[in-house]
């Protein structure tokens, strides 16, 4: 699996003892507030997304990169693409997506960690177009689409969850005019 750094963080594959922060993750009701139906996730789902997301890059040659803090080796959440196949409305696509603990919000990491996995779907991969979907509501992520150079399109209800949705997109064109 692909490795990416930056100035601050390590882009990196799954490990096994991922599992806890990934847990932890997805067991605080803030950082889920957003995500399909706000529900939080149990260790099982956790290691069930996991074993999914070494599964991806397996099988697709992207995915999710597990994202940690160079100086700490600290495990922050994820960042990287995906099929977003909740939303089939906007298939074919790869979405570009992020989450972070919450002790890790407001540092630009998101910014930072997508933005590699941008350039790594667009350069390495030769993506021609990314999409980003977000809650309506959720004002931190539409700030980092906007950093990133992704622009509105539409909005949308996520099936099966009647989540409002606002899906942004960016082409490798465009990326490549920045």
């Amino acid at each position: 699996m692909t490795t990416l750094q930056t100035d601050r963080l390590l882009l990196r594959g799954w490990r096994d003892d991922d599992l806890d922060a990934l847990a932890a993750l997805n067991a605080d009701p803030e950082v889920m507030r957003y995500i399909l139906d706000g529900s939080v996730r149990d260790r099982r789902q956790s290691a069930e997304g996991l074993q999914k997301m070494t599964r991806d890059w397996e099988e697709r040659g992207f995915g999710l990169f597990a994202v940690e803090v160079r100086e700490t080796g600290a495990l922050i959440g994820w960042a990287g693409l995906a099929v977003p196949e909740f939303l089939p409305e906007v298939l074919p696509a790869v979405e570009i997506g992020w989450r972070l603990n919450r002790a890790s919000w407001g540092h630009g990491y998101a910014t930072e960690a997508a933005s590699a996995a941008l350039r790594f779907g667009f350069v390495d991969r030769g993506m021609d177009r990314i999409v980003s979907i977000r809650h309506v509501d959720n004002t931190r992520s539409a700030r980092v689409m906007e950093k990133l150079g992704l622009s509105y399109e539409f909005r949308t209800v996520v099936p099966g969850h009647d989540q409002p949705v606002a899906v942004h997109a960016t082409t490798r064109d465009r990326y490549g005019r920045c």
